[in-house]
């Protein structure tokens, strides 16, 4: 879009509201490393955990991200079977179709969403708790634009990632990110930073260049054209102590759990 308005206007403003880029305060992220094959049964352990310590035993609304259509039918049975109500969408969804899955979701009749990056942006979904990112994207402005869904309108929301061995080439993006919203990076994870940063490689999409989130003028390759709680109580773990699962924000913080 910058590029576009460089070609028609010789002084085009860049306006930025908050820190384009950057995920909110209020979310509160947390990175877990999960291998492939676990990550049905952990996401099962979240999601009980979750129930067990919601306001009278709801699953609070949770959107559970995935990279392939077929990946998200496939979870979405896989939930309704195991006693969690589902539902999906995703670029096979006709428009209809994702017209009803979304008032359902919303209605809190499936209070757990899967979804493609489809639902990443431009969907207004209030009152989402809990953003689990079942699959990591492989840019981290998707990454950003996905926890989004949760920590809106003021109130507080958390984020989930499951990262495992394919997720290498996010590691350095995604610890710099929650650095900078002043969240606890698990060491492992630095341990995979410094290893992206030293090894060299660096996926440019992975990387993330954040072209939203600064005025490319300023950048002279465009000029050339070229311990905290995470879930709740006191508990180090965070699954099932007091004080209820998402809670531990502090004094006044709306929570989207409420």
């Amino acid at each position: 879009m910058q590029r576009l308005a460089s070609d028609f206007l010789s002084n085009y403003i860049f306006l930025a509201i908050g820190r384009v880029g950057s995920s909110t305060d209020l979310i509160v992220q947390r990175v877990e490393f999960v291998y492939e094959s676990d990550k049905r049964s952990h996401l099962m352990d979240l999601l009980h955990a979750q129930r067990a310590n919601g306001v009278q035993g709801k699953q609070a609304l949770t959107l559970v991200f995935v990279e392939t259509k077929r990946g998200a039918d496939s979870l979405e049975h896989w939930l309704c079977v195991n006693g969690f109500p589902a539902t999906s969408i995703h670029g096979d969804r006709s428009q209809q179709e994702r017209e009803y899955a979304l008032r359902s979701f919303k209605s809190g009749n499936t209070p757990i969403l899967v979804a493609t990056d489809v639902a990443a942006r431009g969907l207004d979904i209030p009152h989402v708790a809990h953003v689990v990112n079942f699959d990591l994207p492989n840019d981290i402005d998707d990454y950003v634009h996905r926890i989004g869904r949760t920590g809106r309108a003021g109130k507080t929301g958390l984020a989930t990632a499951f990262f495992n061995e394919s997720n290498t080439s996010l590691a350095r993006a995604l610890a710099n990110l929650m650095q900078e919203s002043n969240q606890e990076v698990p060491a492992w994870l630095s341990s995979y930073a410094a290893r992206s940063y030293f090894g060299g490689g660096r996926n440019r999409r992975s990387g993330g260049g954040r072209f939203g989130g600064r005025d490319f003028r300023r950048d002279s390759s465009f000029n050339r054209g070229g311990g905290i709680d995470f879930y709740g109580g006191n508990s180090s773990s965070g699954y099932g102590a007091s004080g209820g699962y998402g809670a531990g924000y502090g004094p006044g913080v709306t929570s989207a759990w409420d």
